[in-house]
């Protein structure tokens, strides 16, 4: 049998340490994780000073360190950061897919003039944001339940960038993955706004999905693949920002502090010599 998609496990975690506990969303509802997709519900791991969110016992959608709940522990996330060498500064942020909230708990506390707006489908992963410590909503921060299929479809230049990581049981949901979709992210961009996708590069309609964006960009994209060949993280761009010859040098924006700026660089080296291939 071959292994499932581990959509959101660039870095693997043994999920089933002695010392692991597990809750569901409601925290008490004893549901199998392993049941049918259609009655799957996000559920809770907790090892050692780790604590992680599965919709599968074989799949690890996100990962926080109860010790530091801001940091990055995934590489695909760190990689999806890399928009900060070409925009620093973003004004409004879009993200697609909540999870346990890593992206937005990470922007939300590095880059402070930022509005991060998150829209997530399931109430049940909404319900665990305490769980994760993702922020309270308030005037730079908000999570929206809602279809981002049908969201995205009514905003004509609202973002400088929009993350998709929006993932099901064995995959991105076929709402979120279509041509007319990535035709409504780019409307909804800002000019020289960046959409920052997260794919599963084996999966068997990954280069469809590349064409599907193409479609909308042109050439204004590249792809960064993790050191474990798992997750393909795609950059496109609204304009010729991508095209910097200055990003290849790596240096920290002024905008980014210096402890946000340790976690991030190891990856963004190797987006560097991405992009000097290009």
């Amino acid at each position: 049998m071959s292994e499932p998609f581990r959509p959101n496990a660039a870095s693997r975690f043994d999920a089933a340490q002695s010392d692991a506990s597990q809750t569901d969303a409601s925290q008490t509802d004893t549901s199998q994780p392993d049941a049918p997709a259609a009655i799957h519900r996000p559920f809770v791991q907790n090892a050692g000073t780790r604590r992680m969110l599965h919709f599968t016992q074989q799949e690890i959608q996100s990962s926080m360190s109860v010790l530091n709940p801001d940091a990055l522990e995934i590489e695909y996330t760190r990689m999806m950061m890399g928009f900060v060498l070409f925009k620093p500064e973003p004004a409004r942020i879009l993200m697609v897919g909540l999870g346990g909230g890593s992206l937005p708990k990470f922007c939300y506390r590095y880059l402070t003039g930022a509005q991060i707006e998150v829209v997530e489908i399931d109430p049940a992963v909404i319900a665990l944001r305490d769980t994760f410590m993702v922020p309270r909503d308030d005037e730079r921060f908000q999570v929206i339940q809602a279809d981002a299929a049908d969201h995205l479809r009514g905003l004509t230049e609202h973002a400088d960038v929009i993350f998709l990581d929006g993932f099901g049981v064995g995959g991105i949901p076929d709402g979120l993955c279509s041509e007319a979709f990535y035709a409504d992210c780019y409307r909804a961009l800002r000019d020289d706004g960046i959409l920052v996708i997260n794919f599963h590069v084996n999966h068997p309609r990954h280069h469809d999905y590349l064409a599907r964006v193409r479609a909308s960009f042109g050439s204004a994209m590249f792809e960064v693949v993790d050191d474990d060949m798992t997750n393909s993280i795609v950059f496109a761009c609204k304009g010729d920002l991508l095209d910097n010859p200055a990003a290849v040098d790596l240096k920290r924006p002024a905008s980014i502090s210096k402890d946000a700026w340790r976690q991030l660089m190891p990856t963004m080296k190797v987006i560097g010599a991405t992009l000097e291939l290009r």
